[in-house]
């Protein structure tokens, strides 16, 4: 049993990723492996509509940690993204690596896979950017795994996320839950639903 941790903060070892770092820990006594991916403090290009990936089976653009960590998901049961928050926002850079990341993996590839994000701010705009991070798993039929509150920690430093006691335990349980389900999905052993044809509709006639 396999989560990916995706570490959408330019600080490698900031707020988001003490966050993270607290679900590794409690997904590790539920007895499911973790791994935390940084998406870093470089420019990340953001998804061009370019369709390459539906030729090649991963991202054109190789610049960065986007084709690991879609190798890594295809095998993994679940992912959780994290990410500061930005005016409001999932940071730039995390928003341009999640988009190529789930467009490129493919959906019919996440379908049912778990999903979860968390997100890290001084003081306000969680809600906005806990919104749309958890879009990236409705759009591909991806259970979202939720906990006690909404999925956000304050501090300013690593040391203040501590201090926020209520978040430390919304993390918890995230990650508790998480566990659960995998291995309730794994103990049921049953196949994927089949899906009706695909059908798409444009609005302009």
């Amino acid at each position: 049993m396999k989560v990916i941790l995706v570490n959408g903060s330019p600080r490698a070892k900031g707020c988001t990723y003490t966050g993270l770092g607290i679900i590794k820990e409690q997904l590790a006594e539920n007895g499911v492996d973790s791994e935390i991916y940084q998406v870093g403090a470089k420019p990340v290009v953001g998804c061009t509509a370019c369709l390459a990936c539906r030729k090649m089976g991963k991202c054109a653009f190789e610049g960065d940690l986007v084709n690991v960590v879609a190798a890594a998901l295809r095998e993994a049961d679940g992912i959780i993204l994290g990410s500061p928050v930005h005016f409001a926002s999932a940071s730039g850079a995390a928003t341009s690596f999640f988009d190529r990341l789930f467009y490129s993996v493919g959906f019919e590839t996440l379908r049912l896979k778990f999903g979860a994000c968390i997100v890290s701010c001084r003081r306000g705009g969680a809600s906005a950017a806990f919104d749309q991070l958890n879009k990236y798993f409705t759009i591909a039929q991806m259970p979202v795994v939720s906990s006690c509150y909404w999925n956000q920690i304050h501090g300013y430093t690593p040391e203040d996320v501590y201090k926020d006691e209520e978040g430390v335990r919304t993390l918890r349980i995230l990650a508790n839950n998480m566990a659960y389900l995998i291995k309730c999905k794994k103990a049921a052993a049953l196949p994927l639903p089949e899906e009706p044809p695909r059908v798409m509709t444009n609005f302009i006639r």
